[in-house]
């Protein structure tokens, strides 16, 4: 088990234009997310947000206190965020155990001194996908199931992104200080994912793409709406965008996706539509 992170440091736009593939795999794709029997961790520079996954087989992983926090332990001054998406297990936090199905989420406040992640099979084991983001306050530590997430329908066949939004931390759903989390799921013959595209330069936002079928990619487009750069993304790897980025992608097949933020608010609906004309 990991007691380290990496790190991420943020770039603006004047240096992203400038970076080549490689650079930019290097700046924005988290490649490992899951691995098996570990717990791994990105610290970005982008509102510090810290993505992750915890891969629990046979043993439980216990989150560890990277010395880079410089805290008594992880939670000391952050929130945490974690969604299932692999087979069913729990999530102990402070001796009480919260059960967590496939696309179940669970946030954990600010003070939690314990946390542990477990598999019900470890032939099938659950694979939470982490964000934490600090925090101010202290929020109860809730479960919202994927029947109990809110959920919007977008888009339209025709223009192929006809998809289904599920809320969990947000505003109006699971209380926190600046977490807002989600789930996306577009719809067979759909491939497009927030099209048309987006910034919020008051939050940075990270997707983690998933339930992609075997050899199919996402091709992301990261960048200002004026100076686009692409990544072609593998399952279960994760985006970082920087605020002053547009965050939209295409894949090969329909596909799912988390969206998570953390900035200055958590308004679900702040952003500012980048008409499709512009890009470029």
């Amino acid at each position: 088990m990991i007691t380290q992170m990496t790190q991420r440091f943020a770039i603006g736009p004047r240096e992203t234009a400038t970076l080549n593939t490689s650079g930019i795999r290097e700046h924005f794709l988290i490649e490992n997310i899951f691995t098996a029997g570990e717990i791994e961790l990105t610290y970005t520079h982008y509102d510090r947000m810290i993505v992750g996954g915890a891969q629990p087989t046979s043993a439980a992983l216990t989150l560890p206190c990277p010395e880079s926090l410089k805290a008594n332990f992880f939670l000391e001054r952050r929130e945490l965020g974690a969604l299932n998406v692999g087979g069913a297990g729990t999530i102990t936090v402070d001796g009480k155990v919260y059960e967590l199905g496939n696309q179940d989420c669970l946030y954990v406040g600010m003070g939690s001194k314990e946390v542990s992640f477990a598999s019900a099979d470890a032939a099938n084991p659950a694979k939470f996908y982490l964000l934490s983001a600090p925090a101010h306050a202290v929020h109860p530590t809730a479960r919202r199931t994927q029947a109990e997430a809110t959920p919007v329908q977008m888009g339209a066949m025709e223009t192929a992104n006809e998809r289904t939004i599920y809320k969990y931390i947000y505003a109006e759903g699971i209380q926190s200080c600046q977490l807002v989390m989600g789930l996306t799921q577009l719809k067979a013959g759909s491939v497009w994912n927030t099209m048309p595209s987006h910034t919020h330069d008051r939050r940075m936002e990270a997707y983690l793409y998933f339930n992609m079928p075997q050899g199919q990619r996402v091709l992301h487009l990261l960048g200002e709406s004026t100076e686009t750069r692409p990544l072609w993304v593998s399952n279960e790897q994760a985006i970082l965008s920087p605020p002053w980025s547009i965050h939209t992608g295409c894949g090969t097949s329909n596909y799912a996706f988390i969206w998570g933020m953390a900035g200055e608010n958590r308004e679900y609906t702040d952003m500012d539509a980048v008409p499709l004309d512009t890009l470029r």
